[in-house]
């Protein structure tokens, strides 16, 4: 469930207050009239060509292409786990032509390295989540577990925790196996290694008992036997892995996680615009196609208003931050 947050206000004199009122609300208006002009939009994604956001950025960009009759181009920022990029579209001009397509990371590292060049909170105006990508807790073929209370209760039983692995200290997948050893009491113990592959195949030939890896990287040995899928972290199972039941189904229904890409412009984008730009990546969502690639891609469209985006964004800030602490996790 989103959490809901308070606007805190601050008092100003009467008159300052609707000269500013009256000035930034002409000014918003009068970007988002006129807005686009025959100029290209900049998608700044903070990671190399190639991967799951770059992809779902490209796609973004035909159809804002196309409903907004203009030319949309990606632009590869990569440097720094997305830090590069990322600060890059905070310094921006609030004025629609350069927008942040980004993912997970933007709402961990703040929790990792607290001196980001940015704000998460502040320096963004968030305008949609584009995809949801769940993490998958999984066992080699052979393993006698075969469910999540079976997996937790073995866990219990090991006296230096029961190892699992992931695709780094940091990602996605590793603070879904610390969410769960928070939430279900299991006595758990990271593996990192140096990307999903490594790990799914040290998985498969039971060199590690289990490991929380992202769907994609998992599917196919799940599909082709070489691996058993427990559950899958989001709260909403996945149509690629059906009659994989979610953590949440399995006794834990307060658990959630899952790696997203969302779409974001700089501070004090005009609502308009936002408003504009929310409905078109909701409707790219409802078209057969995209729908057919993201669910081949292991993953799940999402239907958020920007508040509910904003909501969406800080509770998973706070919820990232909380695990880091608990869980001592330190940026590599």
């Amino acid at each position: 469930m989103l959490a809901r947050y308070k606007l805190n206000r601050r008092l100003f004199s009467v008159v300052p207050m609707l000269i500013a009122a009256s000035t930034l609300g002409f000014s918003n208006s009068a970007a988002a009239a006129d807005w686009p002009k025959e100029q290209p939009i900049n998608i700044i994604v903070p990671f190399a060509p190639g991967g799951f956001t770059d992809l779902i950025a490209r796609r973004l960009a035909l159809d804002l292409g196309k409903a907004l009759k203009t030319s949309v181009v990606v632009q590869n920022k990569a440097g720094a786990s997305g830090q590069i990029g990322s600060a890059l579209v905070a310094r921006e001009k609030p004025d629609g032509y350069t927008l942040l397509v980004t993912a997970t990371q933007h709402v961990i590292y703040p929790a990792l390295q607290p001196n980001l060049p940015y704000d998460p909170k502040k320096d963004f105006s968030n305008i949609a989540i584009l995809a949801l990508a769940p993490n998958v807790l999984l066992v080699p073929a052979k393993s006698p577990i075969n469910n999540v209370k079976e997996f937790v209760d073995d866990a219990k039983k090991q006296p230096g925790g029961l190892a699992f692995g992931s695709s780094g200290v940091g990602g996605s997948a590793h603070l879904s196996g610390e969410l769960f050893k928070l939430v279900t009491g299991a006595n758990l113990r990271h593996i990192p290694y140096k990307g999903a592959a490594p790990a799914i195949t040290d998985l498969v030939g039971a060199q590690i008992p289990s490991a929380f890896l992202d769907a994609t990287s998992a599917s196919a040995f799940i599909h082709n036997g070489k691996a058993k899928a427990l559950a899958v972290t989001s709260k909403q199972q996945l149509p690629s892995l059906p009659g994989i039941p979610t953590i949440a189904e399995s006794g834990y229904p307060s658990y959630e996680s899952q790696a997203w890409v969302g779409l974001f412009g700089p501070p004090g984008l005009p609502s308009d615009i936002v408003t504009k730009l929310n409905h078109i990546a909701q409707q790219a969502n409802t078209v057969a196609g995209n729908m057919k690639w993201l669910a081949d891609n292991n993953s799940i469209p999402v239907k958020l208003s920007p508040a509910q985006v904003t909501a969406f964004i800080n509770a998973e800030l706070d919820k990232w931050q909380q695990v880091v602490n608990k869980a001592h996790v330190t940026a590599q």
